[in-house]
């Protein structure tokens, strides 16, 4: 190729075909080409227009081919981008889960109670029927349905439901996973593609953002709009909530930071189990258990601390206090008298987190039925003596 036809070509590349580019410009592809030619040869070729300041050149093809430009433009043309499948696209943005076994720990000195049959049966059954376990404070609801599935060897995955939890937490959203986006399926995603139980925890403390949970509460499968996606739930998928209210709020303050729950996010569940506190025999045997799981026995402390609870539940349940012992709480009393042996420091520090006057209530009473006194009698006692005054008159 002459070095004319060099020139037409760079320029052509440059500034597209016979385009009319200045002086300056045609000096600068003779400098790219590198060819020891000048403007002088591009007037004898006729490419040159005007004089002076007002000179042109227009490049025009003379004796190439236009097979010969192309094949140079394409130098510079990007290689293209290879269309991904949608289909593959989503897999690669999912992140796919390592845990190898959720199934809840063995608790050494559970004692089944309560609702524990009506739970075990359904879990049993393989059914989805999702169920709202409600009840006071300690009571044993979430250790009751964990022990359910360590006996039952089935998985459970536990969520703590708080004000701010959403449906990014809930459903899954984008993480940074080792320098790239990936999106990481939540907790209820986890439970659907397992066929495991979700356990909501303290569901009442949640927000209107728990809505997004209506298709799954519903048995269906649920639509992941961020990775465009549906996901439907294996057999043996289902869901459970505890609370310490029905998801109506709670007046007296008690609970305070609970909410009050849609009325349709409620009726999706299928029942609901109402968990009072144990019965006096029940509850013995939990608290002996968990003084041999301690270290330390002493049956006599047991039936004190029994009695002790009791008493403050009833007059809780009659309006005369505003505080409660629960289950949980004798757990720690045991506990703490396992490492200090010492009853009444025992009960102190572990009853100091309710207010000066209830305190200072709730030691008396203990001293008295530790001093072998026991409080309902007196008080039946006192009922009767009443009752008898009152029928003189």
């Amino acid at each position: 190729m002459k070095a004319i036809e060099n020139f037409i070509v760079e320029a052509t590349n440059q500034f597209g075909s016979e385009a009319v580019i200045t002086i300056d410009q045609a000096k600068k592809v003779l400098k790219d080409i590198k060819r020891s030619i000048g403007i002088g040869h591009l007037k004898q070729s006729g490419m040159v227009t005007g004089m002076g300041e007002y000179a042109q050149v227009k490049i025009k093809p003379v004796g190439i081919s236009k097979k010969d430009i192309v094949k140079e433009v394409q130098v510079n043309i990007p290689a293209p981008v290879v269309q991904v499948p949608q289909e593959n696209m989503s897999v690669n943005l999912v992140m796919s889960s390592n845990i190898e076994n959720l199934v809840p720990s063995k608790f050494e000195g559970f004692v089944p109670w309560g609702h524990t049959a009506t739970i075990k049966k359904i879990v049993q059954s393989g059914l989805y029927y999702p169920l709202f376990v409600t009840g006071l404070s300690g009571n044993g609801k979430t250790l009751m349905i964990e022990q359910i599935h360590a006996e039952m060897k089935k998985e459970l995955i536990r969520v703590n439901v708080t004000i701010e939890t959403d449906e990014d937490d809930l459903l899954g959203g984008f993480r940074l996973i080792n320098g790239e986006t990936k999106f990481v399926p939540g907790p209820v995603i986890e439970a659907m593609n397992r066929g495991c139980t979700l356990l909501l925890d303290e569901i009442d403390l949640g927000s209107n953002k728990l809505m997004c949970l209506q298709p799954v509460l519903e048995g269906k499968g649920v639509y992941l709009k961020k990775v465009n996606q549906w996901i439907t739930p294996k057999k043996g998928f289902n869901v459970m909530a505890t609370a310490n209210t029905k998801g109506q709020g709670s007046d007296d303050g008690m609970f305070i930071g609970t909410n009050v729950l849609n009325e349709a996010f409620l009726e999706r569940f299928a029942i609901t189990l109402e968990q009072p506190y144990a019965s006096i025999a029940i509850e013995k045997k939990i608290i002996v258990g968990a003084m041999k799981k301690y270290g330390k026995v002493d049956e006599k402390f047991a039936d004190n601390l029994i009695t002790f609870a009791d008493v403050i539940r009833k007059t809780f349940a009659d309006g005369g206090i505003d505080s409660v012992i629960s289950t949980r709480r004798l757990d720690h009393i045991v506990k703490a008298f396992a490492i200090f042996g010492d009853k009444q420091k025992s009960i102190e520090l572990c009853i100091s987190r309710f207010d000066t006057d209830t305190k200072e209530s709730f030691l008396d009473l203990y001293s008295k039925i530790d001093a072998g006194i026991n409080p309902l009698e007196e008080v039946s006692e006192e009922e009767n003596i009443a009752t008898e005054e009152e029928s003189e008159f």
